[in-house]
This record gives structure tokens, C-alpha cells and sequence, in this order.
């Protein structure tokens, strides 16, 4: 029977367990310079014990920066700056993947450099406010973006996967969940159009598809993965035909045969198109479960049964740098302190006691 503690081969790249470190955003970059801080390094390099991390969210251009002090892989620093990251994890025998993710119509002006402003497929903006230095603002209509805008987005997406493999990263996850770029390409609420990126699920899913054979193509798809969030609301998402959406996206990327699919669960009740998607996907199926609640290792079993090849933990992990071990042993567990979720300054995770 094969087990979360089991090695696993990601098309070439050998994973020591089927335990995931999710990204989950950390605001630890240097401001308008957008570089990982010391404190990076540190902090994934703690959780080099997983057997894939997946970087929070960089963004590939820097109109892409959703959120204020997020990092990024459009410039040369930000290479050398994500190179140090990457060595601490891999001297600790650590494997990690650098999520791009452009925010798209989340943001604000504020956040960006110069005349810089959100951008999007439709000129729709997001329901409710971002933080910004200045404190929470709304959300404004992005720039809708011309033909070749979507086509110079997907370039940007190939660039810094190429800028990730320079860095050291051993792969790159397309973001396409939790309501950003690419989900607002995909679901009829944020997306309007009428031409080909817009309109029938075939055209919707069309900026998705582009990314993800760009990406390969720069890199490989062996060290390509895209992860997606069906039915996910975050963001003011609103999809119709989800089923439909996501089962004609696999369709389309399948013949790319990029190293993993990750999935968010959102429900519970979407288990079903959960189970369909392992199905037609021959690559490596990497899940974050629904869950009730995330402090004991009932979700391992999932491995178990053939329902996912590795499990991805979010805030599990913050407080619980080495959470493999402390899976294997089911417990004992550090809470997560919410005042620590984000910046918290350099120090801004919590300590943790040796098993």
C-alpha cells in the first residue's frame, strides 16, 4: 500500500514524501523592489522536509503584483534574491516549485510602480478592498486588455518560468485558482468578451491552455504544473458550467503532459469532479482537500486510497515547520497564531519545539 511517507517520482524530479507545502501568501518582500528577504530563506528552508513546496505567489510582470511587499521574477535582482532562496531549501535536501500567479484585476494602483494599473479580460472590477500601504482601498475596473496584451501576458508567464529555472527553483505552478488572472479568463463573471479569449467554454479556457503550453514550452513540461480551484468564489468569482470548464481544460492541456495537476477542493460536495479530473489526468494529481479542520492526518488517507499521489497543507505548515514528522506521528501540533499569518516581520512565524 502506498503511504504519504512514500518517495515519489515527479516526471524526473524525486520527492522524499507525498507531503505538499501549498502556497499561501507571505508579504515578505522588499518593497517596490519586490526581492524575497532573508527571512525567506529561512522560512522555506525550515519546511525543506516536505516533499515538494510550492512557493507563495511571485508574479511575472510587475503589473501581476496583487498585494503589497509580494515578490517577484521579472528582474535580474529578484533572480539573485529567489537563488538564495532556493539553495537554502536544496541544501537541506528540500525540492520547491515557484508559483507564478498574476493577480489581474486584483490590486490596485497604489501597489503598482509608475501609471501601472490592474489589468484584466473585462473591464469588470472585483467586489470589495485590498490592502495598501495606505490602507484598504476598493477595487477598481481593470484595464481591459487588446489581443496582443493577453498574448504579451502569456509571454510574461514563459519569461519568468525561465527567470525560476535561472534561480534554482526545480519547477514552476501556474496559478490559475483562487479568483486570479487565469480564473478570471475562465469564469463568465470577469470575463465578457467576444472574441477569442471569451465568450463559449472553448474560448474561455483558451488563455489557460496558452499559458501552460508557453510554460512548458520554456521549460519542459516535466517541470511545469498548474493548479486550479473549480467552483472556488474567492475574489468575487462567479463560473457557470464548471464541470464543463474544467473537464475541457484538462482535455486541452492533457497532451502537453505537464509534471502535475493541483487541485483545490473547494466543497466537499466537489469530490466527484475531484475524482474525475485523477482520472483524466496521467500526470501526478496533487490535492488540497476540504477539510474540517487541518491539525491531524486524516487527509494522508486520501494516498491511501488512490483519491491523489500527495496531499498540499496550507496554514498546517506555518505552524508547523516540520510537519512531515509531525504527520508520521500524528502530532503533537502548533496552533497557528493569526497575528503571524503575514508579515510579522522577519521573525514572523512561530518557533517550534524539536520531536
Amino acid at each position: 500500500m502506498t503511504t504519504a511517507f512514500d518517495p515519489i517520482d515527479l516526471a524526473g524530479t524525486r520527492l522524499a514524501n507525498r507531503i505538499a507545502m501549498a502556497p499561501m501568501t507571505r508579504s515578505r518582500a522588499n518593497g517596490q523592489d519586490a526581492t524575497p528577504t532573508a527571512a525567506v530563506a529561512e522560512y522555506y528552508a525550515q519546511r525543506a522536509s516536505a516533499g515538494l513546496i510550492i512557493s507563495e505567489g511571485v508574479h511575472p510582470v510587475a503589473e501581476g503584483q496583487g498585494y503589497p511587499n509580494t515578490p517577484g521574477l521579472h528582474s535580474r535582482e529578484q533572480i539573485a534574491a529567489w537563488r538564495e532562496v532556493t539553495t537554502a531549501v536544496h541544501e537541506r535536501g528540500g525540492r520547491i516549485f515557484a508559483q507564478l500567479m498574476h493577480s489581474g484585476r486584483i490590486g490596485h494602483p497604489d501597489i503598482l510602480d509608475g501609471d501601472l494599473h490592474p489589468v484584466g479580460p473585462s473591464p469588470v472590477a472585483a467586489a470589495g478592498q485590498v490592502y495598501t500601504h495606505e490602507g484598504p482601498k476598493g477595487f477598481l475596473p481593470p484595464r481591459e486588455l487588446t489581443g496582443d496584451q493577453v498574448r504579451e501576458a502569456v509571454a510574461g508567464f514563459a519569461s519568468a518560468a525561465r527567470n525560476a529555472v535561472e534561480a534554482g527553483f526545480d519547477g514552476v505552478e501556474i496559478h490559475g485558482a483562487n479568483g486570479y488572472l487565469i480564473q478570471q479568463f475562465l469564469a463568465s463573471g470577469s470575463n465578457h468578451r467576444t472574441d477569442e479569449w471569451g465568450g463559449s467554454v472553448e474560448n474561455r479556457i483558451r488563455f489557460a491552455v496558452e499559458v501552460v503550453r508557453a510554460v512548458a514550452a520554456e521549460i519542459g513540461p516535466e517541470r511545469t504544473g498548474l493548479r486550479i480551484s473549480p467552483a472556488n468564489t474567492l475574489n468575487d468569482i462567479s463560473e457557470t458550467d464548471t464541470d464543463e470548464l474544467y473537464t475541457a481544460l484538462l482535455t486541452a492541456i492533457e497532451p502537453v503532459g505537464i509534471a502535475y495537476l493541483h487541485v483545490l477542493e473547494t466543497a466537499p460536495e466537489r469530490r466527484p469532479l475531484v475524482l474525475d479530473l485523477r482520472k483524466r489526468f496521467a500526470g501526478t494529481f496533487i490535492l488540497n482537500p476540504a477539510t474540517e479542520g487541518e491539525t491531524d492526518a486524516a487527509s494522508l488517507a486520501l494516498i491511501e486510497d488512490g483519491v491523489t499521489d500527495l496531499v498540499a497543507y496550507g496554514r498546517l505548515f506555518i505552524a508547523n515547520p516540520d510537519l512531515p514528522a509531525r504527520l508520521r506521528h500524528d502530532g503533537p501540533y502548533n496552533t497557528l497564531d493569526s497575528a503571524t499569518m503575514y508579515a510579522g516581520g522577519d521573525r514572523g512565524y512561530i518557533d517550534y519545539p524539536a520531536l
